[in-house]
């Protein structure tokens, strides 16, 4: 499978940060946070990665470069304007797709995690699979239950959506090109019709949404010597 990351967004509540420095590329203990999703995917055997960008988008392409010195092979989707999340993807498509595939790996370029994406390699399919994470204090509520295995709106108990994905292609192919789309609505829709799958992943996670909570998470990193690669 291919991967994407995604890094369009213009992390307006990391501002001042991210006034001059993407959001992709803030650093935790020392090493920008893209940089830790692309080594973990190449370990876990995705070397084929997407990446789109729009604000300072440059600044990414420059600091990740064709992908080499990490082992991968790396594209860029260029976006003059953010398309969010669904939209982002559906302009991605063309990268993404390939004759072997049906599904791709997707990624949130602002979050810090040590899940393991080698458990994702026998996943591709028609169906979505989410990997959520118990509700952290900025997300009481949760976004999506979890019942053995299957993912419902609320049938049991809530969790959050990591950010960590596999998706099928043909959940985008219908989106208009270049136009901005929410993901959760589309995620919603294959959850209602019983399609929808996902497990729970106790190990760290850590949604980088503020300078406050990139500073607790660069502590905890660095104090716990937890592994993000």
């Amino acid at each position: 499978m291919k991967a994407m990351i995604l890094a369009a967004g213009m992390g307006k509540r990391m501002r001042p940060l991210t006034l001059t420095t993407p959001k992709p590329l803030l650093e935790i203990a020392g090493v920008p946070l893209i940089e830790y999703h692309v080594r973990r995917l190449v370990a876990a055997g995705f070397s084929d990665i997407v990446v789109n960008h729009a604000w300072l988008g440059d600044q990414i392409e420059a600091y990740l470069g064709d992908g080499r010195r990490f082992g991968a092979n790396i594209v860029f989707s260029r976006e003059a304007e953010p398309l969010e999340t669904a939209g982002g993807i559906r302009k991605a498509l063309p990268l993404l797709e390939s004759k072997d595939e049906t599904s791709f790996i997707l990624v949130n370029g602002d979050v810090f995690t040590d899940f393991p994406y080698s458990s994702l390699n026998q996943l591709a399919d028609k169906s979505p699979y989410l990997v959520l994470v118990p509700n952290p204090a900025h997300n009481p509520e949760g976004d999506f239950c979890l019942n053995e295995g299957r993912l419902y709106a609320d049938r049991g108990e809530k969790y959050t959506f990591s950010g960590v994905s596999v998706l099928p292609l043909e959940m985008f192919a219908d989106l208009v090109e270049g136009e901005v789309a929410a993901l959760g609505p589309i995620l919603r829709e294959a959850i209602v019709k019983g399609e929808a799958r996902g497990a729970v992943y106790d190990g760290f996670w850590a949604d980088v949404g503020t300078p406050e909570r990139l500073r607790q998470i660069d502590y905890l990193v660095q104090e716990q010597k937890i592994d993000g690669f």
